[in-house]
């Protein structure tokens, strides 16, 4: 009599000792890649830091007309009024690039803007003058009643 036995493919028949290995193959880079990710990240912050978030600092002033003081003294008080503010803007936080900061003005309940000052870092550092960096809008004059023709003459222009 002859015996008949079936032959399994070696893939499928179960090697118990095989089996460890593959399992303890898996585990080992399984624990290497858990332990290594801390290092790896402070590895990678030490070469390559995290680019900086810089912004614009945005200041909104508002400003009352003092009694018997005229359009030319209200606009250098908003100048010096933006170059604080933009001094101090620069000074609170040194992850500002950009200020921008507008300046209005109150005058018997009229309110209207006055100047826009748009600075960056390095332009002020260059140069800290308000004057410099500021634009002035025309019609302010006219929106505050300060309607003077000796001083209309003269005009306040844009600058930048």
């Amino acid at each position: 009599m002859s015996k008949i036995a079936a032959h399994l493919p070696s893939s499928i028949t179960p090697f118990s000792v095989i089996s460890q290995i593959a399992r303890r193959i898996r585990i080992v880079p399984l624990l290497i890649l858990l332990i290594s990710t801390v290092p790896a990240w402070f590895l990678t912050e030490a070469i390559a830091p995290q680019v900086v978030r810089a912004y614009t600092a945005r200041v909104d002033l508002a400003i009352d007309r003092l009694p018997e003081e005229n359009y030319e003294t209200v606009l250098r008080r908003a100048e010096a009024a933006a170059r604080a503010a933009a001094q101090r803007s620069f000074d609170q936080d040194i992850l500002v690039t950009d200020v921008s900061i507008i300046v209005s003005v109150q005058n018997f309940g009229a309110i209207a803007p006055v100047l826009a000052l748009d600075v960056s870092r390095p332009q002020w550092r260059s140069r800290p003058d308000a004057q410099n960096w500021a634009t002035y809008f025309k019609t302010a004059r006219s929106l505050l009643f300060f309607d003077n023709s000796s001083t209309a003459a003269n005009g306040i222009s844009s600058k930048k």
